[in-house]
């Protein structure tokens, strides 16, 4: 069976393709740009990590070997401020033991150049997908962080099924502090609903 050709459409978060060397920056902008991703790019490390939004969903595309920062740095760094921007690693110096090292480190693909369009399409938008659901778990997990411990506890009774009146007298507390707290933790979860909050909960401990 034929595979059915890929197509961009679907990528809503920056692609970012980080390389020295120019002609192979400007042959994978112009490649991806034929399946409609548009591509911000980066002669190097330095300039990614200053100029990219690395704090939020995306996509870089990385080189192994460059100046100052190889492709390996930027990955480390990137983990290291828990960025949830997905890797992939475009090389033309990789190896058995890089791609397992990188995959170690979250890389969601590693391929050799030249590579193909349409399997790199894919691995963006498999990368993409991760991004997003990275960030998201990061979000829940920062919101559950900043709880105070009795909004913890409650928080845990809430995802238990637990009714405000129910929170209070296993608490011992007014229903009153139940619903205060309560208020506090849809605000600080950005949930509307409890099964949002549930939802945002199992993000977090996840």
């Amino acid at each position: 069976m034929s595979q059915e050709p890929v197509t961009g459409h679907e990528i809503s978060v920056p692609v970012y393709v980080v390389d020295d060397d120019e002609s192979v920056r400007d042959s994978l902008a112009f490649m991806l740009d034929g399946y409609d991703i548009n591509v911000t790019t980066y002669a190097g490390g330095p300039a990614f990590l200053d100029n990219a939004e690395i704090m939020l969903p995306g996509c870089v595309i990385l080189d192994s070997r460059m100046p100052e920062l190889r492709g390996q740095d930027v990955q480390a760094i990137l983990t290291q401020c828990n960025s949830p921007l997905s890797i992939i690693f475009l090389t033309g110096h990789g190896d058995v033991s890089m791609a397992v090292d990188a995959f170690k480190s979250g890389a969601v693909d590693f391929f050799q150049k030249p590579v193909d369009g349409e399997k790199l399409v894919q691995a963006i938008m498999l990368a993409a997908d991760k991004s997003v659901a990275r960030s998201q778990q990061l979000s829940a997990l920062l919101s559950y962080q900043s709880l105070t411990e009795r909004e913890q506890g409650i928080l845990l009774l809430l995802v238990q099924g637990k009714r405000n009146q129910q929170i209070a007298d296993t608490l011992c507390i007014a229903v009153r502090t139940v619903e205060v707290h309560r208020s506090s933790l849809m605000k600080k979860f950005n949930a509307k609903t409890i099964a949002e909050l549930v939802l945002q909960y199992g993000l977090a401990i996840n």
